[in-house]
């Protein structure tokens, strides 16, 4: 096991600088001019603008750019912010935010697929599981704006279950709405996976053998089947973690959230090289890392795995 991680905790050294080395190269191509777009319609003098772009290395090579940008990762340093701000300080503000969201609507997203699946695996073909089917399929279809309008309509503003907005405050209360519709909308292929891997696992010859042996179904489904089942759930709720982290713009733009998203989409149009290759360097190791915890509770669930 000690070798199993360690060997994954490598990996991370060579997917952190190909991420790096290509999201630092892909905003470096990026064109347009980031400094004399902050000015607006009055540019400023030339003498100013070489000035700035001096104090950023934007009058450097790309590569000299990127060695710079490297030796300050080290330092603990993830740059600054053509407005001034430090990067350390923008990602402390948004990532604990997104991250609150990202952990509801898994949970959310997580809970429902595990209900849902496991009924519909179990009544094959009959109303539960068709009506799980088609829902299921409604969700995946509507695009999540559309989930967002809908749900900031009728449960925020008609019915006052929630708050429309988010805004400044953002804890864990303020942002249920915007996690319900992210969990939902997550939830639809999860729950496609867990019915799918019951309905295999109900079929494999050992299941057969538990009831055989006189188990109850109570003891068969939680314990023998369940258990077995979550793999592929766990897998894909994994990567929907990742995915929220860095992909919930929509949504947080929608309710006015303070996080990644909105930050990433704004530095995106401003050009914010260092905003943006910080944010996607953290997001790669903390991407690597939940799927590295995701691996080793593998073995839990699943006695004959092994790592080597």
């Amino acid at each position: 096991m000690f070798a199993y991680i360690l060997k994954r905790l490598l990996q991370i050294i060579p997917v952190f600088f190909g991420a790096t080395l290509l999201i630092y190269f892909m905003v470096f191509a990026m064109p347009g001019d980031p400094i004399a777009a902050l000015f607006g319609d009055k540019p400023p003098s030339p003498q100013l603008l070489a000035q700035i772009r001096a104090e950023y290395h934007l009058d450097q090579p790309f590569i000299v750019q990127y060695f710079y940008y490297i030796v300050g990762i080290f330092q603990g340093n993830m740059g600054v912010t053509y407005s001034g701000q430090s990067v350390n300080d923008v990602l402390a503000r948004t990532l604990p935010v997104t991250a609150r969201l990202a952990i509801m609507a898994i949970a959310i997203e997580f809970t429902l697929a595990i209900i849902v699946g496991t009924i519909s695996a179990l009544r094959k073909g009959k109303i539960f599981d068709n009506t799980s089917l088609v829902i299921s399929l409604i969700f995946l279809a509507t695009p999540i704006f559309v989930l967002c309008f809908v749900a900031q309509y009728f449960l925020a503003i008609q019915w006052g279950w929630f708050k429309p907005t988010v805004g400044a405050q953002n804890d864990w209360g303020d942002l249920w709405l915007p996690a319900i519709v992210l969990g939902v909308s997550l939830f639809a292929t999860s729950m496609r996976l867990m019915r799918g891997s019951v309905i295999d696992t109900l079929n494999q010859d050992w299941v057969r053998t538990a009831y055989s042996k006189g188990l109850s179904r109570r003891r068969v489904i939680p314990v023998h089947t369940l258990r077995n089942s979550l793999i592929p759930v766990i897998t894909n709720s994994a990567t929907n973690f990742g995915v929220l982290l860095v992909g919930a713009t929509v949504t947080e733009a929608i309710f006015n959230i303070p996080g990644v998203g909105n930050t990433l989409f704004h530095a995106t149009q401003q050009h914010q090289g260092p905003t943006i290759v910080s944010f996607v360097t953290v997001f790669v190791i903390i991407y690597v890392l939940v799927n590295l915890v995701v691996d080793l509770g593998y073995g839990l669930l699943d006695p004959r795995i092994r790592y080597v």
